[in-house]
C-alpha cells in the first residue's frame, strides 16, 4: 500500500519507478504465468535458492467473486511493486489425472506468488509457531492515514490473537432463554444445583427393595412405582416390588433385581440368586450433586446434555449471552444470484455459503444484501446498522470499484487489522466503525479467501463476542508433502483418514485448493496451518476443524 513518504520498499532493495518499463514488463510476465498455472489447475514450485529472508514481490489482490481466470487478469490493479528480483520463469504443472502428489493447484508462480495477492507490502520472512506468546494489539490506524506507512502485515497467529482479544474487549450481555430456546448459546453465569441430585433415594433398577437378611416376605401387587410419594418403612424380613426411580422405603437394605431374584409364589416368599451387598442398586440422595454445588461453570456451551442437566437440577430458563448479530453484505457487479454464468457474470458463491457458515459459529445473521459496487450504498449500511458485526465480500483491494477501504478511511474506522500474512486471503481486514458501533471483517471476495478470512478473523472475534472459548489447537500428521509459501502461513484443505494396520491417523491434503476454488474445502474437515516453506510429508501440522466437522453437529442444527 502506498502512504505519504511513497510506496513501502524492502530494505536494500533496488528502488525503481513504479510505472517503469523493467516494472511493466514483470507485472505482464507474472500475469502471463498465473493465468497458465489457473488454466491448467498447476501449482508453482517454490524456488527457495534465494534463502528464507528473500522478500517475494506482491502486489493488490484484485476484487474476488470470480474464478482464477477473472482474478489473475485484475491481480496487476496496483502500480505498487518491489525492486526487481531474478526468478526462475519455469512453472511446474500438474493435471488432474494424476494422483495428488502435496503440490497446491493455487495458481501460484515459482517464487510462492499466488493469485490471491497482497498490495505490495512487505512480509515478515517467517511466522511465530502456532502457540507462541500471545502478542499486543497492534497501533490502530485511520486507512490511509497519511502520518504513518503501512507496516507489514501480522502474522496469522497474531491477527488471530487481535480478533480473539477485540471480541473479548467489551463485557458480554447477559439474558435469560427458556430451556427450549437456549441450545448453542454459551452459559454467562455458572450454573449451581438448585436441588440434591437425587432429591431422594431412589431405586435404579426394576426389582425388590428388601429390609434386613432373606428370605424376604412379600405381598402380591404393584409394588412401588416412580411418581409416587414417599412409602412406609420397610419391616425387617420383608420386601417390596419396586421400579427403576421409585422413592426407596425407609429402612430398605438393598435393591435386588428382577432377574437375580427367585419368587416362591405358593410361600410367599422371596430368594436372593446372588449375595445382597448393602445399598445395592440404590441411587441415595445427593450422589450427583449437593444443592449449591456448581454444574457447569460459565463460558459453557449449551449442549443437549447441559439443557438436561439443568432441567434435572430445577432450571426452566438460563442465563446466557446473546448470540452475536452479524449482517452480510455482498459487493460486486458481476455477481449473479441464480442462473448459468454468461456474459462475464458469475452466480454469487459467497451469499449462499457465508449466512449458514456463520450460524455454525453460533451468531445470530440477517439475510445477505447485495449491494454491487456502490460506495453510497455500502456507507448507508455501515452507518444504519445495529449489528455486533458486519461481514463484506470482495472490494478489500485498490481497483478502481473496490470501496471497503474508502469508505471505511470516511467514517474514520479504526484498523485493527490490515492484511495478514496467510494464503489465500491475504487483502482480508478487522476493523472497528466506533468506539461502541460493530466490528467490519472484510474478506476477500474468492470463495476459498474469504474462507480463510471466516476462521482467521471471524471466528475468533465472535467467540470473544459470545464468550465462547477458543478452539483448543490440536496437531495431526499430514499423510503428503506441502508445498508452502515462502514468508506466509497457508490454509489447505484437509481431510481426516484413519490409520492402516495400526498406523496413526493423519490428515491429507486435498485438490483444488486455489484462492477462487471451493471443490477442495467442500469435501474437507479442516484446514492445515502450514507455516512458511512447506512440510514435508509425516509432519505435524496444526489443524482448524471445520464448524460441522467436530462432535457439536447439534449447533441448531448446525446451519438452521
Amino acid at each position: 500500500m502506498t502512504g505519504s513518504d511513497g510506496p513501502h520498499r524492502e530494505p536494500g532493495s533496488d528502488v525503481r519507478a513504479p510505472g517503469s518499463a523493467s516494472e511493466r514488463a514483470r507485472e505482464e510476465e507474472e500475469r502471463a504465468v498465473e493465468q497458465a498455472l489457473a488454466l491448467v489447475g498447476g501449482s508453482g514450485r517454490s524456488d527457495r535458492s534465494g534463502g528464507a529472508g528473500e522478500p517475494a514481490s506482491r502486489s493488490r489482490d484484485s476484487r474476488g467473486h470470480r474464478g482464477p481466470r477473472d482474478e489473475d487478469l485484475n491481480a496487476g490493479r496496483s502500480s505498487n511493486t518491489h525492486a526487481d528480483r531474478s526468478r526462475d520463469p519455469r512453472a511446474h504443472r500438474s493435471s488432474d489425472s494424476h494422483p495428488y502428489d502435496g503440490r497446491d493447484n493455487d495458481g501460484r508462480d515459482n517464487d510462492g506468488r499466488d493469485n490471491d495477492r497482497r498490495d505490495g507490502r512487505a512480509t515478515p520472512a517467517t511466522a511465530p509457531a502456532p502457540g507462541s506468546e500471545q502478542p499486543p494489539l497492534p497501533d490502530r490506524t485511520l486507512p490511509g492515514d497519511p502520518a504513518k506507512t503501512s507496516p507489514p502485515p501480522p502474522s496469522w497467529d497474531r491477527a488471530r490473537a487481535v480478533a480473539a482479544r477485540a471480541g473479548r474487549g467489551r463485557p458480554p450481555a447477559t439474558i435469560r432463554l427458556t430451556l427450549d430456546r437456549a441450545l448453542g448459546h454459551v452459559l454467562a453465569e455458572a450454573l449451581g444445583a438448585l436441588t440434591d441430585l437425587p432429591s431422594f433415594d431412589t431405586s435404579a433398577m426394576d426389582g425388590w427393595a428388601v429390609a434386613g437378611p432373606g428370605p424376604w416376605a412379600f405381598e402380591a401387587g404393584a409394588g412401588l412405582l416412580a411418581g409416587r410419594g414417599p412409602a412406609a418403612a420397610l419391616p425387617d424380613g420383608t420386601a417390596v416390588r419396586i421400579a427403576t426411580g421409585a422413592r426407596v422405603p425407609p429402612e430398605t437394605t438393598a435393591v435386588i433385581r428382577s432377574e437375580h431374584a427367585h419368587v416362591d409364589e405358593a410361600r410367599g416368599l422371596l430368594h436372593a440368586r446372588r449375595s445382597v451387598v448393602t445399598g445395592q442398586d440404590i441411587r441415595p440422595r445427593g450422589q450427583e450433586c449437593r444443592s449449591g454445588e456448581q454444574l457447569v461453570p460459565a463460558g459453557t456451551v449449551v449442549t443437549p446434555a447441559v439443557l438436561g442437566l439443568a432441567a434435572a437440577a430445577g432450571y426452566d430458563a438460563l442465563p446466557v449471552v446473546p448470540r452475536p448479530r452479524v449482517d452480510i453484505l455482498v459487493l460486486g457487479d458481476e455477481l449473479l444470484n441464480a442462473g448459468l454464468p454468461h456474459d462475464g457474470l458469475i452466480r454469487d458463491a459467497l451469499g449462499p455459503m457465508l449466512g449458514p457458515w456463520l450460524r455454525a459459529l453460533g451468531a445470530e445473521v440477517s439475510g445477505a444484501r447485495r449491494l454491487g459496487d456502490d460506495a453510497g450504498a455500502l456507507r448507508d449500511a455501515l452507518t444504519s446498522s445495529d449489528a455486533d458485526l458486519i461481514v463484506t465480500t470482495g472490494g478489500t483491494a485498490a481497483g478502481p470499484v473496490d470501496h471497503v477501504h474508502p469508505v471505511l478511511e470516511d467514517l474514520g474506522a479504526e484498523l485493527l487489522v490490515h492484511g495478514v500474512a496467510v494464503r489465500p486471503g491475504h487483502p482480508m481486514l478487522l476493523a472497528r466503525l466506533s468506539a461502541d458501533g460493530p466490528y467490519l471483517v472484510g474478506l476477500p471476495g474468492n470463495p476459498l479467501a474469504a474462507v480463510s478470512g471466516l476462521l482467521t478473523l471471524a471466528e475468533p472475534l465472535l467467540a470473544g463476542i459470545a464468550g465462547r472459548p477458543a478452539q483448543d489447537p490440536y496437531r495431526a500428521l499430514v499423510h503428503a508433502e506441502v508445498h508452502g509459501h515462502p514468508h506466509d502461513t497457508r490454509l489447505v484443505p484437509v481431510v481426516h483418514r484413519p490409520g492402516r494396520a495400526g498406523g496413526r491417523d493423519h490428515v491429507a491434503p486435498l485438490r483444488y485448493n486455489g484462492p477462487a476454488m471451493l471443490r477442495g474445502i467442500a469435501a474437507a474437515d479442516g484446514l492445515a496451518v502450514v507455516p512458511p516453506g512447506g512440510v514435508r510429508s509425516g509432519t505435524e501440522v496444526e489443524i482448524l476443524d471445520l464448524p460441522w466437522a467436530p462432535a457439536t453437529p447439534w449447533t441448531e442444527g448446525c446451519f438452521t
